[in-house]
């Protein structure tokens, strides 16, 4: 389908935007953010297939926008992100970004590899989150290759430092932005130790309102989960090294259900790591996780991925922060739907290893696909 000129002059809008705020932004952004000013130059790219564009950036790895139409026609920005890329600077919301060296949480801080014990930045409680104060969503990232064209894509490398955050050994991370068909992408993440044991668990962390960000909340979304259990969790949302079955209880998501219907049944809000089901259907792992759908949009969307978990996550923590284009995100304002390994792996023997050592590859896949459901 060709691409409509309101939604072209409002991507060029946006672009526009981001680059005019960037330097101010960035530059006074405070001692550290002119710190990492001068590591990098911060860069703004879309990818592009006739109606569905995104725009991501080299500063963590981020995705900014996801656009696409609804049934009327209507194209919206899926995805929700700050107005002005300095409040990404620092940021503790984790809008679009790539977050590592370890996602999600390990407590205390700390860890043991061959009786070598590693102290971790605890930037959540006595707890690391997403890999530290400065994790990968704080850093400016190389553009290794850009490709346009009918599958346009970007793929943007990092070198971890031995010592960053804590963590051990240099590691080498790649991570591939890729419009694969119409309404559809991918994004596919590597790591290679180059010298010593560590652990990898990556993420991508956009929050998503199939209504159009900044419409309301996703209370009233459907999502379907294809996982019967869960890692439960104790406290400062640390998993107690339990599976359980989620039959019975506010989380299970199995057939469609809205997170509102049973949300008020769960302390917080939905917070927690599913363990997948299902076959791999390609002999790589992959498999469909979820499936998220709007009534009022129509919009759909699949995500397929390789990782035995997926923490589900429905902006909790959201309090009215300024988004894109004047809009304010509520309290349950988006959704998170991150494959991941376990959390807190690196203290549970019987979770899914995600230690690597020099020579090992970590590997991580997710695609999106987009539709449109049937009318009724």
């Amino acid at each position: 389908m060709a691409m409509s000129r309101s939604a072209t002059a409002e991507t060029t809008t946006l672009l526009m935007c981001l680059l005019a705020v960037a330097v101010v932004s960035l530059g006074l952004g405070g001692a550290e953010a002119r710190r990492q000013q001068g590591k990098g130059t911060l860069g703004f790219y879309e990818l592009r297939r006739g109606e569905f564009s995104m725009v991501v950036t080299n500063w963590g790895a981020t995705i900014l926008s996801v656009r696409l139409p609804d049934k009327t026609g209507h194209i919206d920005d899926v995805v929700l992100g700050y107005k002005k890329i300095g409040s990404y600077v620092n940021d503790t919301t984790y809008f679009g970004a790539l977050v590592g060296r370890v996602a999600n949480r390990i407590a205390g801080g700390r860890f043991t590899i061959k009786n070598h014990p590693y102290h971790t930045y605890k930037n959540d409680g006595n707890n690391t989150l997403h890999g530290g104060h400065r994790g990968f969503n704080q850093v400016f990232w190389s553009v290794r290759e850009r490709v346009t064209g009918e599958f346009p894509y970007i793929t943007f490398s990092y070198r971890s430092y031995d010592g960053e955050q804590g963590f051990p050994g240099a590691l080498d991370v790649l991570v591939t932005y890729k419009i694969d068909g119409d309404y559809s992408y991918s994004v596919t993440m590597y790591a290679r130790p180059v010298d010593k044991p560590t652990p990898v668990n990556l993420a991508q962390h956009s929050y998503w309102n199939l209504r159009g960000h900044g419409r309301g909340t996703i209370l009233d979304h459907s999502v379907q989960i294809f996982a019967s259990a869960v890692t439960p969790v104790g406290a400062h949302l640390i998993p107690t090294g339990a599976v359980t079955p989620v039959a019975g209880t506010p989380y299970d998501f199995r057939t469609p259900a809205a997170p509102g219907a049973h949300i008020a049944e769960v302390e917080g809000g939905y917070d927690i790591n599913y363990v997948l089901d299902g076959a791999e259907v390609d002999g790589q792992g992959v498999r469909k996780v979820a499936v998220v759908s709007e009534a009022t949009s129509g919009r759909v969307m699949e995500l397929w991925g390789d990782q035995p978990g997926l923490q589900f996550y429905t902006g909790n923590f959201l309090k009215g922060d300024e988004g894109k284009g004047g809009a304010v995100y509520v309290k349950h304002g988006g959704m998170c739907l991150e494959t991941q390994d376990y959390p807190d792996a690196v203290h549970n023997a019987k979770f899914p290893t995600e230690i690597y050592r020099k020579g090992q590859v970590y590997k991580h896949y997710m695609l999106y696909k987009f539709s449109l459901a049937p009318n009724k």
